[in-house]
Parts: C-alpha cells; sequence; structure tokens
C-alpha cells in the first residue's frame, strides 16, 4: 500500500457515515445479540479462541452480520478478504481463492471470505466455492438477509452453522444511539449534542431493531440542527421525528417477514384473539400488502377454522373479499377489519377440514367401494330395470323429514366422518340429530 492510498483509507474513514465509524472492534463492544455472542455461547468462544469454522449469518438489516464479521476479521490471525454479492463475479472469488490457496501453501495461513448479501449470488457462483470450503482452502463466512435454506447451496449450508440474528430490543438501540452521541473519536462527541428523553424513546421505538437507521437518524439530526444558546445541539423531540418520518416495516413479499406475519395473523383469527388478529392486519396493510391476498386468507379462515359453528362468518368473509375488490384502500381496511375480527370471535370448529380430509384418504388409500342400490339412479337408459334405485325411502315423507336407512358403501358403514363440534350452531346441529336418530 503506497501513501496516497493509505491516505485514501484514513480519509474515507473520517467521511464514512456514523453507523460504518461506530463498528464495534471488539465482541465486548458489540451491542445485542447476546443469544449467539454472550460469554457462553458457542460464536463468541470460537472467536475468541480464533477457531472460527464457515458461518452463514441470516437476519433483518442493520442487526449486525456484517459487524460480528468485521470483529471475526480484527480478532483472527488467518486472513481475511471480503467482497459482496451484488458487485463481485467468479473472477473476484478465483482471485480469492488464488491468493487463499498462496497464503496456506507459503504460509500455512487460513484464509476467511467474508460474502455480504451472499444469496445474490447464482447457483454456479456457490457451486464454485463449495470445493474450496470442503478441502479447508477458505472458511466462508456469508451474510444474507434472506432465509439461507431457500436461497443458499444446501451442500454450503451443510457445511456451514447457521446463526440467526434478531431485530435488536429498544435497550439495544437507545445504548447505541447514546454512545454515538458521547464518543468523542469515532461518533459525534465532538458536536457537543444532547439529546431529549422524549426523542431517544422515539428514535428507539421508529428505528425498529435496526442499528443502521438510528445511528443514521440521529447523525442527520445532529448535523443539521443548529446550536443553542447554549452553544450545545439539542436533539428534540421535533428534530428526531423530521429524521424518521415513516418507519419502513421490515416485510419482503417473498421472505420470512410475509410468511411469518401471515402465518400469525391466520393464528391469531383461529386462536380467537381478535386483538392481535387485527394487529397483523395492519402490519400487512402498512407494509403494502396485497389486500386481495389478505382477503383471501380470511376466506379460508372462516371455512377452516369457522366452519359451521357460524355459518354466517363464510358468508362475511366472501362479502369482504367481493367488497375490497370495488372498494380499494385505504376504505378496504375497515372492510377486512370487520371480517377478521368477525372470524376471530366466531365459534371454532375444524370439523368439515377433518371431514373433507379424512373422506379425501379414504378414496386415495382404500379399495373403491360400490355405491348402495338403493341410492344409485333409477332413471338413466333403464337403469331401473337392474333394481338401482329400488327400496329408496324419500326422507320427506317421515316425520321430521328424517328416516334412517343406510347412505355409506357397504364396506364403510360404522365409519364416522363428519364429527360435530360442541360449538355455536353445531352443537344445536348434534343436539337436533340426537333427536331425531332415536325418534320410534
Amino acid at each position: 500500500m503506497d501513501l496516497f492510498e493509505y491516505m485514501r483509507i484514513n480519509e474515507m474513514k473520517k467521511e464514512s457515515p456514523l453507523a460504518s465509524r461506530l463498528r464495534p472492534k471488539s465482541l465486548d463492544e458489540i451491542v445485542g445479540q447476546q443469544h449467539i455472542v454472550g460469554k457462553d455461547k458457542l460464536l463468541y468462544r470460537a472467536i475468541k479462541a480464533d477457531k472460527i469454522s464457515s458461518i452463514i449469518f441470516y437476519g433483518p438489516p442493520g442487526t449486525g452480520k456484517t459487524t460480528i464479521a468485521k470483529v471475526i476479521a480484527n480478532t483472527t490471525s488467518a486472513e481475511f478478504q471480503q467482497i459482496n454479492a451484488t458487485s463481485a463475479g467468479k473472477k473476484d472469488m478465483e482471485s480469492v481463492v488464488e491468493e487463499a490457496k498462496r497464503m496456506l501453501g507459503a504460509y500455512g495461513k487460513k484464509t476467511i471470505l467474508f460474502i455480504d448479501e451472499i444469496h445474490r449470488f447464482n447457483k454456479g457462483q456457490q457451486d464454485y466455492l463449495l470445493p474450496f470450503v470442503e478441502d479447508g482452502t477458505i472458511i466462508l463466512i456469508g451474510a444474507t438477509t434472506e432465509n439461507p435454506y431457500f436461497e443458499v447451496n444446501g451442500a454450503l449450508l451443510s457445511r456451514s452453522i447457521i446463526f440467526e440474528l434478531k431485530p435488536l430490543k429498544k435497550e439495544d438501540i437507545k445504548e447505541l444511539i447514546v454512545r454515538a452521541i458521547e464518543d468523542e473519536e469515532r461518533g459525534l462527541g465532538i458536536y457537543q449534542a444532547e439529546i431529549e428523553k422524549e426523542a431517544l424513546e422515539f428514535l428507539s421505538t421508529m428505528a425498529d431493531g435496526d442499528a443502521r437507521k438510528a445511528l443514521n437518524a440521529i447523525e442527520l439530526g445532529v448535523l443539521t440542527t443548529e446550536k443553542g444558546t447554549d452553544d450545545k445541539i439539542h436533539v428534540t423531540l421535533e428534530v428526531a421525528q423530521e429524521c424518521i418520518q415513516k418507519r419502513a416495516v421490515r416485510y419482503d413479499k417473498m421472505g420470512d417477514n410475509h410468511y411469518d406475519t401471515v402465518s400469525a395473523f391466520i393464528k391469531s383469527m383461529r386462536g380467537s384473539d381478535p386483538d392481535a388478529a387485527i394487529y397483523y392486519l395492519a402490519r400487512m396493510l402498512y407494509a403494502g400488502e396485497d389486500i386481495r391476498f389478505i382477503a383471501r386468507r380470511i376466506v379460508i379462515a372462516a371455512s377452516e377454522d369457522v366452519s359451521n359453528a357460524d355459518a354466517n362468518a363464510l358468508v362475511v368473509a366472501t362479502a369482504a373479499a367481493q367488497a375490497v375488490e370495488r372498494i380499494g384502500m385505504p376504505e378496504a381496511r375497515i372492510i377486512l377489519a370487520q371480517a377478521a375480527a368477525y372470524v376471530a370471535c366466531a365459534p371454532k370448529s375444524n370439523s368439515a377440514i377433518m371431514a373433507i380430509d379424512k373422506a379425501l384418504n379414504m378414496v386415495k388409500e382404500q379399495q373403491m367401494t360400490n355405491i348402495p342400490n338403493h341410492l344409485r339412479d333409477a332413471h338413466y337408459k333403464g337403469s331401473s330395470k337392474l333394481g338401482h334405485g329400488k327400496g329408496y325411502q324419500y326422507a320427506h315423507d317421515y316425520p321430521n323429514h328424517y328416516v334412517n336407512q343406510q347412505y355409506l358403501p357397504d364396506e364403510l358403514v360404522g365409519e364416522e366422518i363428519y364429527v360435530l363440534s360442541d360449538n355455536g350452531e353445531e352443537k344445536e346441529w348434534k343436539d337436533y340429530w340426537g333427536k331425531i336418530k332415536n325418534q320410534k
């Protein structure tokens, strides 16, 4: 490295964003993620012992994936190389591998390759790395915001330990903001800034577990606010609100956030919790989820989880699905909330789904049975001459419009397929059936 390159790197460090300057240099400086970097945890011990194996860090933006990789870079005796999958190609990987081979052969020194956004590599690019990870030429550290089980080569996954990073807690974000304001070497300490309690509370909440978002906001607030009469910069609630005008909800329509939120929404309706159901509905709406998709999930829940315990739930859900098509947002939010609340509050039964799934399995797994002769059609091309329909008893000719006769095939007589619950209207049906079936 020549003098000019050294000066350029130092200048970049000075001018880099606060979130970059404030990155922890050691394990003890890391805030949050104690479930993986706590002192008794596997990753902490491995970093301290300099015994890192291939790793995949997986989690939302701003949770510390790159930070932990940088800490490893500062700690390890191995050669550390970094590339970003959004801009790197096969030639970049070939160059790293060749250098890793040279370092291993000449000095017995291993190479750690950190690949940010590893999910951006296609299958061929990921396959290229496999033999070098396998033979120990490189130790891979990958970082991804996407579910690695969907986006990363299965062979690479089997040779790596996966660590899931969680959104930082509110108290963690507060600690980082205070550290940023007070740190004179890497932070904003030279500006003599102070942050009001309400502003700190607001920023730590609106950051939504994303450290980078919080640090970018406080940096913007400090750098754009005039000093007060006391020669200090005061970050007020108003300043904080201007720095983060709207929370960007973590919600990728093709990723885990989508599936997790939808799952929580459905399970909350099934679990008869209207508060939770409407909360998750709001998260989906805020993130811009397709209202038709949401409406379809409510219709399915009305049939699958409420069923005939309250048959009107399906009517309400279907009407809501039609209404949101015609109305659109923002009014559709009211219609969806009404339908979700109805399904959540309705008595529950899964009788219909249990019945149809049992029947489908019977049809699939058992030999096809014969329909009883008296139930068969007697009108089609002389089928009555074959005895079809003979002996059929017309239910409406009997008391309560019910007659006890065989309907299931002979092989299935006695099978109970549709089992009514003791909830809502199904309980009334159950009581009614008990009466008419015992009539003389």
